[in-house]
Formats: C-alpha cells, structure tokens, sequence
C-alpha cells in the first residue's frame, strides 16, 4: 500500500605510539532522512514482481453490526518509471456486480482513476479533489487504493518499538505531499527485517484520529515478496468498519498495459 526504507555513523580512532588519527565521522542522519530512507528500502524490496493476480472478499460492517460482503477480482501491473496499474472487478453482490475501477498511480501527479458503473453504463473518471471520498462504500478511501510511492510523502522517523508477532516495527510520520489528501498525516509501523506494512493510523485534516489499518496473516511469494491475507480498517469515528480477506494470490502471470485499458474498461 503501503510504505518502504540504519542508522549508521562512525567515530574511530586508531592508536599508534604516540600518534592518534582520527577517522572522519560519517554524517548522521537526521529523523526526516532516516525516515525516507527506510521508506526507500522498503519499496526496494517489492521490486521485480512484474503483475499479480488475487480474489478478494470485502465485508463492510456499520455502527450496529451489520455486514454486508462483496466478491472482488484484482489485477495488478508493476509500474516502470512510474506507479502502478491495478484493476478492480466486483463479482458479487447482483446489485453491484460489473462494477469496475481502474487506477493509474503516480508519483506527486494526481492517481488517475475510472469508476465503471454497469447501471448507467458508463465510465466515470474520479476527481482528483475527491480522493477523499469513501470506495464502495467501504472504509477505504480512493487515495487509499493507489500503489504507495515514496515521493507521495515526507517522512519522520519517531521510533522503533515490538509491534506484536515477535516483531519489531519502525514507527515513521508519513504527511501526504501531493494535493488534496483527506489525512494530515499518517504513523506506520513497519517490521524491521522484512519492511512489512503492520500498521497505520490515518489523521484527518483536523488531525484527529480518523482511522486505523491492521494487516495480518502476511505470506511470502516467490522467495521474496510479501503479500497480507486480511487487512481490517476501523474507522474510529464512525464506528464503521471494513475488512479485506485476500486468497489466491498469482504472480507473473503475463499481464501487459493492453489489460489496463480505459476504453475498455466497460468490458
């Protein structure tokens, strides 16, 4: 989604006879850069998966209890020189069956991003003022669905701390650089051997705590990537909730530009 990045100095000094030589020290990294830095080595670690495949079942729960579930096909297109490409087809419910959402990630540029909706047959493109704005329904919010690129945030490293599992995480600040984020902020928790996304807790633009994301049941893949099976999104001050339970992940599977089609998404 979802966030990628050690301190290092050194002071030596030799002795011999008479004689001290002082080595010089390295410069040491202030919280901005070590945060960036580990947000880097973390998006170098997902490099090179080319294209995945995955089914996904979201389950959206309100304030009183109750659930609703949505069958959801994804694709996804590792970017060159810039984001990634991915592409969402819900299956089921009939009510929202056909429903399509195509999203073009970028850097510091605006997500480019399609919403097909079968009932009136038509492709809407999203605003890029109202990447705010609830997905589906869900907890997520359309800027939460784009690739994650580094340049998308200034970075402060806070901590390190246990983050549960045996783990322990990185706690960084991340604060949207691009315009017309819904989040004043947001604190992930990063593990600090594989740079998997644990943890983040999204502000809103009043700084409050609007919401909170846990992903668990993490899988490698092809002896290196690292791939969640359930994501949970609580949404704090509505008392709302979405969950995403992801299974039969594929990678590599041949997918090119020509799968991520605008024109034709009605398809």
């Amino acid at each position: 989604m979802l966030f990628k990045q050690t301190l290092s100095f050194s002071l030596a000094v030799a002795f011999l006879g008479l004689s001290f030589t002082a080595q010089a020290k390295a410069p040491v990294e202030n919280a901005q850069q070590k945060g960036l830095r580990i947000a880097k080595e973390g998006d170098a670690k997902d490099i090179g998966f080319g294209d995945t495949t995955a089914n996904m079942i979201m389950t959206l729960k309100n304030r009183a209890g109750k659930t609703s579930r949505r069958v959801i096909s994804i694709k996804t297109l590792e970017g060159k020189g810039d984001g990634d490409k991915s592409l969402s087809l819900f299956n089921q419910p009939a009510d929202v069956k056909g429903t399509a959402m195509l999203t073009f990630s970028h850097g510091l540029k605006p997500d480019d991003q399609w919403l097909y909706l079968p009932a009136l047959k038509r492709v809407k493109r999203i605003n890029s003022r109202n990447k705010s704005g609830p997905f589906m329904g869900s907890e997520f919010a359309f800027e939460d669905l784009g690739s994650q690129e580094v340049e998308k945030y200034k970075y402060n490293y806070l901590r390190e701390e246990a983050c549960g599992q045996g783990w322990k995480c990185h706690v960084i600040e991340r604060t949207p650089a691009y315009k017309y984020s819904g989040y004043s902020k947001q604190i992930s928790w990063i593990d600090t051997k594989e740079y998997r996304p644990v943890k983040v807790m999204y502000y809103d633009r009043k700084n409050a705590l609007l919401k909170t994301l846990n992903a668990t049941g993490f899988k490698q893949y092809l002896g290196k990537y690292w791939r969640p099976s359930m994501m949970s999104m609580v949404n704090h001050q509505t008392g709302k909730s979405t969950t995403l339970q992801w299974s039969n992940y594929k990678f590599k599977s041949g997918l090119s530009a020509r799968d991520f089609n605008k024109n034709a998404l009605a398809r």
